[in-house]
Formats: structure tokens, sequence, C-alpha cells
């Protein structure tokens, strides 16, 4: 017999869920006849695959452990280098720096990934001991833009940050070199749609039903700091997040993030100039209350290529 305790990673997910998770190799069928005939039970009685697991429950599998292990996947990171620079860490976040050329998630057009690099880096620390939740990062950079990444060390700061992000209390700011003068604020408010096919957006700023067809609101505001030839430098706030947003909307008004190659024109820059660099938390609950109103920066002087 097995006993797994149920601690914050692993609470408020469905016990059929976990055990899906926890057996991977299992098939559901397998599971809920574990579950009908009381070889997995919850805290020593019957349990239904709909049950809420807490924390401190403890699941009990009356199966022998060559069955156990036979249903486990054990996976192994890949060695990687770690490329990011610790910008905060603490029990719950880790906010990272992230190099420009590093994706954020694994994908098909690069070995090193942000992602697997973070694993790497708490499984070094032996932080990323878990049944089930493994570290997620919380907010996206494209692979060529800088800057700060949150990624949560267990499922309550995950949950919590993803929360409000998308509520938009979190507030995100980047630092970028544009093509042409700004001399004041900024506030774009427009649309965008996405080609899959060439993994480009486009700004539409006309709401005509043809040209909505998936289109989803974008917002962006930028506030000019200095001029440096015929470029500007601005400080950039998003208040939606969507992919390649700051890139398309400052090129659809003639005024291209300098070095970007997919949005904008011809320069000097080898890699565009955009770096997230200040991030300011909230909208956090319980005994992550502590992150409320904390700034965390990253100056463009801190900006690092891969």
């Amino acid at each position: 017999m097995r006993e797994i305790k149920i601690n914050s990673n692993e609470e408020g997910q469905r016990l059929d869920r976990f055990l899906k998770k926890y057996l991977n190799k299992a098939n559901q069928s397998f599971i809920y006849k574990m579950i009908r005939k009381k070889n997995i039970k919850l805290n020593g009685q019957k349990a239904e695959p709909e049950t809420v697991l807490k924390k401190e429950d403890t699941v009990q599998l009356f199966l022998a452990d060559d069955t156990i292990e036979k249903f486990r996947e054990k996976k192994y990171l890949k060695h990687t280098d770690i490329h990011f620079d610790t910008v905060y860490e603490d029990e719950n976040i880790l906010v990272v720096n992230k190099p420009v050329g590093l994706s954020t998630q694994p994908d098909e057009t690069s070995e090193k990934n942000l992602v697997d690099e973070i694993k790497m880096y708490l499984d070094a620390k032996e932080e990323n001991i878990s049944f089930t939740f493994k570290p997620a990062v919380c907010n996206r950079l494209d692979k060529n833009t800088s800057g700060l990444v949150i990624a949560a060390k267990n499922y309550n700061a995950l949950k919590q940050t993803n929360k409000a992000i998308r509520e938009r209390i979190i507030k995100k700011y980047y630092v970028a070199k544009v093509h042409g003068i700004i001399r004041q604020d900024l506030e774009l408010r427009d649309f965008i749609v996405k080609n899959e096919n060439k993994n480009m957006v486009k700004i539409i700023k006309e709401n005509t039903a043809e040209s909505m067809v998936g289109a989803k609101e974008v917002i962006t505001y930028a506030h000019p700091l200095r001029t440096e030839g015929n470029f500007t430098w601005l400080e950039i706030e998003i208040e939606t997040g969507r992919a390649h947003q700051i890139r398309a909307h400052l090129s659809s008004i003639g005024n291209p993030v300098a070095g970007d190659k997919k949005y904008g024109k011809n320069d000097r820059e080898k890699h565009q100039v955009l770096h997230a660099y200040r991030l300011v938390l909230g909208g956090y609950e319980g005994e992550l209350e502590y992150l409320n109103g904390l700034e965390i920066k990253s100056e463009i002087s801190e900006r690092r290529l891969i």
C-alpha cells in the first residue's frame, strides 16, 4: 500500500484528475475501476472520482509497488545551461530576466527554453518536488524580447498570479526604442487578429463585421522618455497582453520597434530593442498578500543576449 499526503500543490483538484497525473500511464477506466473497487481510497474511506482534494488529505493506493510503478512514467529533464538572471525569488514565486533569443515555452524552433531552464534551476535547489505540479511561467515574452518573467513555484501561486494577470491587476511595463519622433503620450485602442500560418498579427482599426472575425481588443499606452537621432525611447504599459501586441501596435502607427525584423524597418539593430523592465504585483490573497504592491525592475542596461 502506498499513501500520498496532499499538499498545497495538489489541493483543489478532483481525485480522478490527480490520479491521472500521478498514474500518468494508466487509462481513465482503470482509475475509475480501482476507485469503485476500493483499491484506491481517500482518508481511509471509499471516495468518488469527482471529490475535490484538500490539503492534508491522504490518498491510499492498495496496489502492489510493481503495479504502481508500471503506471508511472518518470520524466527526466534534459540537462540545460541556465541563461536567465534571477531578479526576485521567495518560496512562492521566481522572477527572472529572460535574455534575447530564448523562447519562453518549449517549441519546435529551439532546443532552449525558459520553462525547462527554470525547472532545472529549481531541481538543482531541490525545490521542484511535487507529485503532480511542475513550476510554470505566468507571463510570456516573445523569443527576441528580453525582460521580466514570473514563474510560480506552487499551485496556489500559479492560480493567483494567473488570475491577477487575467484581471489586469498586475501591471507590466516595457522600454522600447522606436523609429520616429514621438513627443506626446499615446493611448492606442484597436483590435488584433492573428494569422497562425504566418505567426503574425494584424492591427485592425475599423470595426466591421468582416474584419472583426477572431479579433481581440488591444490597449497600449506609451510615454516618450527621450529622443536619439531619428528614434524615440518609450516607456510602454499594456493593459491587454496579446502576442506581438506592442510590436504590431507601434508599427501600425508608423513607429515600429528598432531591430524588429517582422514588423519593422531595416536599421542597424541586430535584435528588437524591447525589454520588459518593470512589474508591479497585486491581486494576491491569503498567505500571498505580502506580494501586493511589490515592484520588481530590470533596467534596459541589464538586457542580455543568449
